[in-house]
């Protein structure tokens, strides 16, 4: 069964991202075409990046790597949840993403984004550092708009039409995920 984690990219206290990345796996979990894992950066206490070597050389020393490595390798495709912040992705995803390479490569990744202009500067900045780790990025993505998405810049309460770009993300990021299997197979 193709595998898929959905990343809980912000870390901050009160933040947002924790009902909208709950929202996308209550929706991704009613599906049968793969199986979905909400991942959230605050259960791996990451430091900022403190390997030694280079992550492309895959040489982890660090405990809270390896475990981190060990999680994002059980994946085939990715979808991040991510708020923006001063036109870019949180330090906190960033971070989480340099500690890694090979555990991200030949898989798909969709993004689903929150700020005033619903995340869509942080999703151009994701996309690409995604082409530099070798994921391809789903071309569909969903953004959230704080004035339009939550009540009071805090409440999520999604548009219904959001539920539409989801599932389209979603099947993208599971059709990608499948057809990048043979490189994966051939990493291996």
């Amino acid at each position: 069964m193709t595998r898929i984690g959905i990343i809980l990219g912000s870390t901050r206290p009160g933040r947002n991202g924790e009902a909208v990345a709950k929202w996308v796996h209550e929706h991704a979990s009613k599906r049968t075409d793969a199986e979905f894992e909400l991942v959230d950066l605050l259960d791996y206490k990451l430091p900022h990046l403190d390997e030694i070597g280079l992550p492309s050389m895959g040489n982890y020393q660090q405990p809270h790597t390896l475990a981190w490595a060990e999680k994002i390798a059980s994946f085939d495709g990715f979808v991040m949840v991510t708020p923006e912040y001063n036109h870019s992705t949180s330090g906190a995803l960033k971070n989480a993403i340099d500690f890694l390479f090979a555990e991200w490569n030949n898989k798909a990744v969709g993004f689903v984004s929150y700020g005033s202009v619903g995340g869509a500067r942080a999703v151009e900045n994701l996309r690409l550092v995604a082409g530099e780790l070798k994921l391809a990025d789903v071309r569909s993505q969903v953004m959230l708009s704080l004035f339009h998405d939550f009540e009071n810049f805090s409440v999520f309460k999604p548009g219904e039409h959001q539920a539409d770009a989801l599932h389209t993300t979603l099947d993208q990021v599971v059709e990608w995920s499948r057809a990048l299997a043979p490189l994966r197979g051939k990493a291996a």
